[in-house]
């Protein structure tokens, strides 16, 4: 599996540059605003949504401004949704370090976070990119519905399969298909820019069942739970498909855990077991890489480039990460 820095290489210099771009894109007049949003692009953490846009256009063309300003918008609506999901989840940090709430409490979050949104307007406009802008407000969109979505089905633990997919789909992977699909608009390789989508969308359908899997424990270590989604009562694949599959009696236990005991370590740890002996993390595996596979397929037309091979490792990264 390719590291983190050999997936970046045929990009390093643009990404570097990008640095400059976003930190432009966020300044105002506003000193506290200012402020705020120095510590946020400085504990960034890998860059992954641009690197989705710059390795789609230099595989299908050459990089240019319109590119640069396409993974500005999409890094503007990720760090936009990261720090309103904060305040959402009432969650005092990020990646080790203080959330932006934490620091400056709700309200301040929750307006930087619609600053970054106002951004993606009036940086569209201003270049005259309406067609990034179109499909960058139907990722907002989707991301919206999705957590509304999970929230409402979470109450009443009836998700099916289908809805779950649904979920992630508007959640997680709109934004990873939007980045796709904006590297190809990027380069005028508009024949492409459906299948660039998909490709991202099966990508960040994987990523998110990665995430699913993670509660259970790291994948060498499987059985020592977080149980982060347990205690939230967040119905993920491994879960869903042991309720719908297991026999009556487990089904049952595991849904008196999630409604009743989800604060309970000892409970945590049998729900945990429950999911795991009876196939709910296997299942999931399985078709996490299902789906690595379709993303792998959707990229076979393109010739052979770094680009391309680095695309293949952000799938094969995506599915073997550890954390």
């Amino acid at each position: 599996m390719l590291s983190v820095d050999e997936i970046m290489k045929p990009v390093k210099t643009e990404l570097n540059e990008f640095e400059a771009h976003f930190e432009n894109a966020l300044k105002s007049n506003v000193p506290l605003l200012d402020k705020v949003t120095h510590y946020i692009v400085k504990r960034k953490g890998k860059q992954m949504r641009p690197l989705f846009v710059f390795l789609s256009a230099k595989m299908l063309g050459e990089i240019n401004e319109t590119t640069y300003n396409a993974a500005s918008l999409v890094e503007l609506l990720h760090t936009a949704t990261i720090v309103h999901d904060d305040v959402v989840d009432d969650a005092n940090e990020r990646r080790g370090f203080f959330s932006v709430n934490a620091l400056w409490k709700n309200k301040i979050a929750v307006l930087v976070g619609d600053y970054m949104l106002s951004k993606i307007l009036l940086l569209s406009l201003e270049k005259e990119n309406t067609e990034l802008l179109s499909i960058v407000a139907r990722s907002v969109k989707e991301m919206s519905e999705g957590e509304l979505l999970q929230i409402e089905k979470s109450r009443t633990l009836d998700i099916t399969e289908e809805e779950y997919f649904e979920v992630i789909r508007k959640k997680t992977a709109s934004l990873i298909s939007t980045c796709c699909e904006a590297g190809a608009i990027s380069v005028e390789s508009n024949e492409h820019r459906e299948n660039m989508r998909k490709f991202g969308e099966k990508v960040g359908l994987a990523f998110q069942i990665k995430d699913d899997i993670f509660d259970y424990g790291s994948p060498n270590n499987i059985g020592k739970p977080t149980g982060i989604d347990i205690r939230e009562q967040k119905l993920t694949l491994p879960l869903i498909y042991t309720l719908r599959n297991a026999p009556l009696k487990v089904q049952k236990e595991l849904k008196r855990i999630i409604k009743n005991k989800n604060e309970e370590a000892k409970m945590i740890k049998r729900a945990t077991q429950l999911v795991i002996e009876h196939g709910g993390i296997s299942y999931a595996f399985d078709r996490m890489n299902a789906l690595a596979e379709e993303a792998r397929e959707l990229l076979k037309e393109y010739p052979d480039n770094e680009s391309k091979l680095a695309l293949l490792g952000l799938v094969d990264y995506t599915i073997n990460r550890e954390k």
